[in-house]
């Protein structure tokens, strides 16, 4: 089956999967997870490679992007306190969010899995790895209408590319068609 992988949209969509990862086996690293992606908009990839002294007692910390290669801060002062909580008794060689099986970090395909089955709990099949990034876009995007801004921060080459990705298009298409009807006219009965 392919679906498009979607933002979540409210707050009610966003309490709706931290309660739904929270039911999963080792829900606190997912909820973790999901916070950590929804206020950076970081890739999975490059979330999962984070250790506990990375972030543990930071504001911001620089990284290297996997995927681009290009630096880049992340700002961690909003989740500052949760990070402190969930790395208190952990090691800062540890990877952040570890596997249930070991010392090594839960692949990003691990996650996908953790996702779907909260995807099952909400009864959505449009979340994926994406949904956090995509998340993170569309709130900021909302907040500040700073596309620019945004584009630098996802590393995207056009605005157009950002808005898709954020699925800022569809709503406003769909915003655009909610009251366009042909053939149909509900006054005439």
């Amino acid at each position: 089956m392919h679906y498009n992988v979607e933002p979540l949209r409210t707050r009610a969509e966003i309490d709706d999967f931290l309660w739904a990862v929270l039911q999963t086996h080792h829900g606190q690293r997912n909820r973790m997870i999901v916070l950590v992606g929804i206020n950076t908009g970081l890739r999975m990839s490059d979330i999962l490679k984070l250790t506990v002294g990375q972030v543990r007692n930071q504001d911001r910390v620089m990284i290297i992007e996997q995927k681009t290669g290009k630096k880049r801060w992340l700002f961690l002062k909003n989740l500052r306190a949760e990070l402190l909580r969930y790395t208190r008794y952990r090691d800062a060689n540890e990877p952040l969010f570890p596997s249930g099986r070991g010392k090594a970090a839960i692949t990003v395909n691990g996650v996908y899995r953790v996702f779907q089955t909260a995807g099952r709990f909400l009864d959505r099949n449009d979340i994926g790895t994406h949904t956090l990034r995509k998340t993170f876009g569309y709130h900021y995007y909302q907040q500040t209408h700073d596309i620019a801004g945004l584009m630098m921060i996802f590393n995207h080459s056009s605005e157009q590319v950002t808005k898709r990705y954020i699925g800022i298009e569809r709503d406003n298409i769909e915003r655009q068609l909610n009251d366009f009807v042909l053939g149909i006219y509900p006054n005439e009965a």
